[in-house]
């Protein structure tokens, strides 16, 4: 048997070589240990416990670290992570995937799960193996989706939160997170303008939950005896949103009852941004029909072509027939936090709702969303059912922090450490600076597309930093006036991300929109990327439609 007493703390080099040996591992030698002195071990015996704990050892079934058997197993582990997944994977002279179809991805990893446990040795394996077949959402020319990027502060907050394993609903068992989650939400309520900070938030499990509670509150603002008597005791309720506004308001709208079919949407303008005319004839058509409208629901930075409704006209109209406004700025707003770029969410503080995002324009790691409210208390009106097991009345402490009830989960993350650390990181001035970066990046971009033969852009002056364009083929160019065309151009975009996924040089979403043939929709929220960055993507889309 080993010995079990000593405490290993530190060695004299922290990287493990992937390929290390257990013979590689003797020239460790212990810097600090317990206060028991007789526990000090020579390099020999720490040699003989490595072995022992050696990788060919099979997992062992419970539930607790132990420093001789686990110790060496988590930092080779780590060090895989950040050899592989942090720095290999962000190297812009690696791919930003290994792509193989479902079938053949099948056979090359071992999905299957078995009876017996499995040794570090195969462990190690695994971590590799998924780290090889997955997409490198951190690597710079990861431009896929409305979030990317792998921010080393963030990375070391995500760390942090999955270490300690916390569960965010009372003080008692989250004091450092549960005051965490009201600084950091109050501060992005100032952000917003709402007075003081004053309100409440929550943090939410992505943008479409946040989208729901929203809808939830709305609700029970108008009609709070839906709480008790549910659906059965309403009018026919009907929220309006944009046309092009994310798909998530639907779908909550489907999920609490209300039915898909009363979510109207309003027209958007050639830019993407919700009509205000044609809300308030829509709005009327409703009362008119007998139904009672009761939220409009905003986009500040829409999902493909990254618009911004006015949301100050959208508030007057709210204000006129006494509706809830929410503003989903899930993507845009991270907008909020530059002078310069403000003003693309001008009106946002008049709302009684918002979504924010902080994994999206700010970067922080999957997930971290959050809901702001204006109105103090109606999450706990509306989802609160004070369980006695939970949230008893009569603690030693300021009940006031146990903050769980209003939400309709009981087990939460503590999404906000991440997003806190990343904040503390960098101050205020660093988010700034990037947003603004991010900015300049897609205008940069933007200019070296706009008259650059072979790429037209769908939108001549984009307002976020998700620019979207046609690449349009030589063999395609002189070909506008066919009645094919559209067709023909509809059939590039799927065909040159085939190849750039299959190649791994980069990776970018394509979409149809309103009638329009197939077009690529590029992201930018990694303020990593330099001016030489935005010409190599230019260049990749060259070479990858070159002979199509």
């Amino acid at each position: 048997m080993p010995a079990t007493n000593f405490d290993i703390i530190s060695y004299d080099r922290f990287s493990i070589p992937s390929s290390s040996s257990d013979e590689e591992f003797s020239d460790y030698t212990k810097i600090e240990s317990s206060d028991d002195d007789s526990t000090k071990i020579s390099n020999g015996d720490l040699k003989k416990s490595v072995k022992f704990n050696g990788y060919k050892e099979e997992a062992n079934f419970e539930s607790l670290p132990i420093k001789e058997r686990h110790e060496l197993f988590i930092r080779k582990c780590v060090d895989i992570l950040i050899k592989e997944a942090v720095f290999e994977a962000t190297n812009r002279n690696n791919k930003v995937l290994n792509f193989r179809n479902p079938e053949d991805l099948k056979k090359l990893f071992h999905f299957e799960l078995n009876d017996s446990p499995s040794t570090h040795e195969e462990l190690f394996e695994l971590i590799q193996d998924t780290i090889k077949y997955s997409v490198k959402t951190g690597h710079p020319y990861f431009v896929n989706q409305l979030f990317s990027s792998l921010d080393p502060y963030g990375l070391v907050g995500q760390w942090l939160t999955d270490a300690l394993n916390p569960s965010v609903y009372t003080y008692e068992v989250s004091p450092v997170f549960t005051l965490m989650e009201e600084t950091v939400l109050r501060e992005m309520r100032k952000i917003v303008g709402f007075a003081n900070g004053e309100g409440d938030g929550i943090f939410c499990p992505g943008g479409s939950l946040a989208n729901g509670y929203a809808i939830s509150c709305a609700r029970h603002k108008m009609f709070p005896e839906v709480k008790t008597k549910g659906l059965h005791s309403l009018p026919r309720l009907v929220l309006f949103t944009s046309e092009d506004a994310h798909y998530s308001i639907k779908k909550m709208a489907s999920f609490q009852g209300l039915g898909a079919d009363n979510v109207y949407a309003i027209k958007t303008d050639s830019c993407g941004k919700m009509d205000p005319r044609d809300l308030e004839i829509q709005i009327k058509r409703c009362i008119e029909e007998g139904a009672s409208p009761f939220l409009v629901s905003a986009t500040a930075g829409t999902t493909v072509l990254g618009a911004f409704d006015p949301l100050n006209e959208l508030a007057d109209i709210c204000e006129k027939y006494h509706l809830w406004l929410h503003v989903d700025a899930a993507w845009g707003g991270g907008a909020l936090m530059s002078k310069k770029y403000r003003h693309l969410l001008s009106g946002i503080e008049r709302a009684d709702s918002i979504t924010w995002n902080p994994h999206k324009l700010l970067t922080a790691p999957q997930q971290c969303s959050t809901l702001l409210l204006k109105q103090e208390g109606l999450l706990a009106d509306a989802h609160g059912t004070n369980a006695a097991y939970l949230f008893q009345k009569d603690k030693f402490y300021d009940v006031k922090y146990d903050t769980g009830d209003k939400h309709i989960q009981c087990g939460r993350r503590a999404d906000v450490l991440k997003f806190w650390y990343m904040w503390k990181a960098k101050g205020t001035n660093g988010l700034v600076q990037h947003i603004e970066k991010v900015f300049e990046n897609a205008a940069h971009f933007t200019e070296l597309i706009r008259n650059r033969p072979g790429f037209e852009l769908v939108h001549p002056t984009p307002e976020c930093t998700n620019i979207c364009f046609w690449y349009i083929p030589k063999s395609l160019r002189n070909e506008k006036s066919s009645k094919d065309y559209k067709e023909r151009l509809h059939r590039v975009a799927p065909a040159m991300k085939e190849k750039m996924m299959k190649e791994g040089t980069m990776m970018v979403t394509y979409q149809s929109q309103k009638g329009n043939p197939n077009f690529f929709r590029i992201v930018f929220q990694n303020s990593g990327l330099n001016k030489q960055d935005m010409e190599h993507l230019v260049e990749e889309f060259e070479r990858l439609g070159a002979n199509l």
